[in-house]
């Protein structure tokens, strides 16, 4: 019997959540085969199998807390893997069903089988919430790594299955809401007013970071409002062309990206971190990109940023934006930033504070870009107006130097042309 046991997590990383099991009990499984999944509080580990066997025993829960060198399971590598065999053939054998009905019964025990199977691939908080709400996740199409079947999917399973009791009930609800899913669950009586769930390790570790940045830095945010019709006009022009000729589909970020390091470049001093009671300036740019996944937030980095261009800086993003998303970041993607951008816009946030991803001592927080009435030579004028925030390290940073930082970066983006200039 082989021994799964939590391989090393990175630098610092002691523990870690099994976060998903992609194997069961009783299956065969290949040399190098992924087990289980586990979530750091950076990256999602997968965990392979080292010799080709059947999972004779899973022995920790997802959800589980585990430390390097935990077993986790066992791996017999001596097992016959005809167990697994046996049951697609049983499923997949429809001449004897359909030719005497004594072949009936036999094939009935392994029919629940199937949404055996199906049922792990599925997060933790998805198959909660189907619990609850009489959800069979066997019907849920999943549109997670692999198919996996996370909460969202199960709340767009729930929105749709108004539609078919709305014409009993017509005066209850107006066909055209959707209920949320507590509205849902509420008719329930065996279903509880208040559930519990444990905090995984990433978002422990997330709530860490911002109460560290709170408590270790001299907060403070400044705001400033950015005209967007130059930029706007630009990206119409040319995202056409830019996705034809060089596969990317052109958004805002990469211009504030650009924008950004080329302010940083004017003062550096937003681009320095405190180091005891020296101040360290770096003559480089990482810059972290906040990304919102499934699994919480991350703030991976592209490394060397102020040597990319425009292009070059979109190609970035969207690629290290994908592999957050699929669970794929590095250690290296996750380590040595200098300095952030965060983008409440697309999720609608109109101003925000943005908090400090400690110890970085400045962050760029976008909104939404929303037409305004604006004064315009004496004139009110309709512009595409967007708000953003620099928060920042008052103890190394003083208030001149960040407004005059965010300015830069307005002054920049009205006039991208500016950009070319570096």
């Amino acid at each position: 019997m082989l021994s799964i046991k939590v391989p090393p997590l990175g630098e610092s990383i002691t523990e870690a959540t099994v976060s998903r099991w992609l194997k069961n009990e009783g299956d065969s499984v290949a040399a190098g085969e992924t087990l289980v999944e586990l979530e750091t509080d950076k990256i999602t580990v997968e965990v392979p199998a080292l010799k080709a066997g059947v999972l004779a025993k899973r022995g920790r829960a997802e959800g589980d807390v585990v430390k390097v060198d935990d077993v986790i399971g066992e791996l017999d590598e001596n097992a016959a893997p005809a167990p697994r065999a046996s049951t697609p053939t049983a499923a997949a054998a429809p001449s004897p069903t359909a030719t005497s009905p004594a072949a009936v019964s036999p094939a009935a025990p392994p029919a629940p089988s199937v949404p055996a199977t199906t049922q792990p691939a599925s997060m933790p908080a998805a198959r909660r919430l189907g619990a609850e709400a009489g959800i069979d996740l066997a019907h849920v199409t999943g549109t997670g790594r692999g198919g996996v079947v996370s909460k969202p999917d199960v709340i767009a399973a729930l929105a749709a299955q108004p539609a078919q009791p709305a014409s009993a009930a017509p005066t209850s609800r107006p066909p055209s809401v959707v209920p949320p899913p507590s509205a849902v669950r509420r008719p329930s009586s065996d279903s509880p007013r208040e559930s519990r769930e444990k905090m995984s390790t990433r978002r422990k570790r997330i709530a860490e970071n911002l109460l560290l940045a709170q408590h270790a830095t001299a907060h403070l945010t400044t705001f400033n409002e950015i005209d967007m019709s130059a930029i706007v006009a630009l990206r119409e022009r040319m995202k056409e062309k830019v996705e034809k000729e060089h596969g990317v589909k052109l958004s805002f970020m990469p211009f504030f990206a650009k924008a950004a390091i080329m302010a940083l470049k004017a003062y550096p001093v937003v681009n320095a971190q405190i180091d005891g009671d020296s101040l360290v300036y770096k003559n480089y740019v990482n810059l972290g990109i906040a990304v919102a996944s499934e699994a919480g937030l991350v703030v991976p980095n592209v490394k060397d940023a102020d040597s990319l261009g425009i292009l070059g800086l979109s190609q970035e993003i969207v690629a290290i934006a994908k592999r957050a998303r699929d669970g794929k970041l590095t250690m290296d993607d996750l380590t040595a930033g200098t300095f952030t951008i965060t983008n409440g816009g697309v999720f609608g946030s109109l101003i925000s504070t943005p908090i400090i991803n400690y110890p970085q001592s400045g962050i760029l927080g976008l909104h939404k870009t929303q037409d305004r009435p604006i004064a315009v030579n004496g004139q009110v004028v309709i512009r595409p107006m967007m708000y953003v925030a620099l928060s920042y390290d008052h103890r190394i940073i003083d208030g001149q130097q960040a407004v005059l930082f965010l300015v830069r970066v307005k002054e920049l983006m009205e006039d991208p042309a500016s950009m070319l200039i570096d």
